[in-house]
């Protein structure tokens, strides 16, 4: 029988038939253009003012004017880029500096710099762990902790979401495998579902059982626990995570680079070995000179994180009280549940023409048949706004036929 011999057409064949099968399924995902710097309310492509209520902009920072004029001062002292990667010639006294001050902010001995935060989580487990060695993930981590795990020849092991006794029992079958380090790493707040883990929980199961323990902590660095410092802080392990990997391209500032925070030796052994932090250049020196003034805000008072705290409550007895189906939390990540896909979009379709700016999220980004429109709250909305946004969600609802 002879093979079928493709050629590079049969190839660009398949590859519009995959268009063609992810638009016909209703799962085709576009991108909207906005045209104005990110914040409570943005510009679109047509010059429309809408809401803005699906940024990772948990802090309002994003725009703010101090933040901005630390980049441009930056930018005018230390220049526009590296043009290299750190050991060579790509680091600069701010990078020390803003190592220096995560480090302290997230209460570690020493922190490293990557490009983003999924680069943090690809260079992470392949470095420290090795096939005598295992990791423990939770099934809902994000893609960049699942492809970190899977450059690593550690054996893995996944335990049900936030769930401590199936956590045990994976830790049990790993010990009993004769995993030699064991890694539990979980997303600090899961970003489809505002979930927290466990972290608290976590830690005392991982001394049980003699285990390291890290997270990710990108929805919460910056605001969640009591000054912000992150799940750790909320769940009153503060200082007691082995590792910590986040971004600065949400609360903190919302432009791009990551970080991985934790034991000094940890972290001298990434810069060592890591890749992506060998072999990509260092983050923009006005991003890091930003990123220096946004942690200078955020240590001067809790006012921006308040606010958060106060306006994601606000929001949620809203959209509460009209009767719309929220995952439950306390998370600015507020879930409005719509279960199809179809349905989701129509939503979000019909709320940006009321002025209100979100995106429904479908399969393969949540589970089949779990569809929903991922609202997140800033600091820097005001209560009008939001008022305004609840309208808009009870108009749409009633319309869709959501809301009864």
């Amino acid at each position: 029988m002879t093979a079928t011999v493709s050629t590079t057409s049969t190839f660009y064949a398949s590859v519009r038939q995959q268009l063609d099968d992810i638009k016909a399924s209703g799962l085709y995902k576009t991108e909207r253009v906005i045209t104005s710097p990110q914040g409570s309310q943005i510009r679109t492509a047509d010059g429309k003012e809408v809401i803005n209520l699906c940024a990772n902009n948990y802090l309002g920072l994003s725009s703010h004017p101090e933040v901005v004029a630390a980049a441009g001062e930056a930018l005018s002292q230390r220049g526009f880029g590296l043009s290299s990667v750190r050991f060579i010639c790509g680091t600069q006294d701010i990078h020390k500096e803003l190592e220096q001050r995560l480090s302290r902010f997230l209460g570690t001995e020493d922190t490293i710099l990557y490009g983003s935060a999924f680069d943090a989580n690809g260079g992470l487990f392949e470095t420290l762990l090795d096939a005598q060695d295992a990791v423990i993930s939770d099934e809902l981590n994000h893609a960049s902790i699942i492809d970190g795990i899977r450059l690593s020849k550690a054996k893995r092991f996944r335990y049900k979401n936030n769930d401590m006794a199936d956590l045990r029992q994976q830790l049990q079958a790993a010990r009993a495998d004769g995993a030699r380090f064991i890694l539990v790493f979980t997303d600090g707040v899961f970003s489809m579902d505002g979930t927290i883990a466990k972290l608290d929980e976590m830690r005392s199961i991982c001394d049980e059982f003699g285990t390291l323990l890290g997270v990710d902590d990108c929805h919460s660095t910056g605001f969640l626990g009591a000054t912000g410092r992150g799940t750790q802080e909320h769940h009153g392990v503060f200082g007691k995570i082995d590792l910590i990997t986040g971004t600065l391209g949400k609360a903190l500032g919302g432009a791009s680079g990551g970080f991985t925070s934790g034991r000094s030796e940890v972290i001298s052994l990434l810069r060592q070995k890591s890749r992506p932090y060998l072999y990509s250049n260092t983050i923009a020196p006005a991003i890091a000179g930003a990123s220096i003034k946004v942690l200078d805000l955020l240590e001067a008072d809790t006012s921006m994180r308040d606010r958060l705290e106060s306006n994601a409550r606000h929001f949620r007895k809203g959209l509460e009280q009209l009767g719309f189906d929220l995952k439950p939390g306390s998370h600015p990540i507020i879930p409005v549940m719509v279960y199809d896909a179809d349905k989701a979009q129509e939503l979000s379709r019909r709320l940006l023409e009321l002025g209100v700016y979100v995106i429904g999220f479908f399969y393969p980004v949540v589970p089949k048949g779990q569809a929903r429109i991922r609202v997140q709250v800033s600091a820097q909305h005001t209560t009008e706004q939001l008022n305004l946004a609840i309208a808009a969600f009870a108009k749409a609802g009633t319309e869709i036929g959501i809301l009864k």
